[in-house]
């Protein structure tokens, strides 16, 4: 199973989960203009999946370019899943604790899911 590409699928989906989230349920939704309806949502749960989608595309960068890195460097495999995957399951958890509004378990699960970006890097560059 090639861990790497899955993970790097499934954080290149988060975002698109994350704008889901926003429209789960809006009657309201208007395709036409959905940054305009965006800027005008109600609920905050909608406001927070937005956040979350900001974020989701905000660590994408970062974690495929750790992961370009890891595989540049031939870094150990098992290392290198075992990272992958604790980075999309921080980022699933994230994206529910945004949206519930979660804030301490989302900063320490935001830093779970960073954490292992960087751990991919350093233990790359060592």
């Amino acid at each position: 199973m090639n861990i790497p590409a899955y993970s790097l699928l499934i954080a290149c989906l988060l975002p698109i989960v994350a704008a889901g989230m926003q429209k789960w349920g809006a009657r309201d939704y208007d395709n036409h203009n959905p940054r305009q309806w965006a800027q005008h949502m109600e609920d905050p749960r909608r406001h927070r999946a937005l956040a979350a989608q900001a974020n989701s595309w905000e660590a994408l960068i970062v974690f495929a370019a750790a992961l370009l890195f890891a595989l540049h460097a031939k870094l150990d495999p098992s290392l290198r899943d075992a990272l992958c995957m604790t980075f999309i399951v921080a980022r699933l958890l994230y994206l529910a604790a945004y949206y519930y509004d979660k804030a301490l378990l989302r900063s320490i699960i935001w830093f779970v899911g960073f954490g292992s970006s960087l751990a991919l890097i350093g233990k790359s560059i060592a």
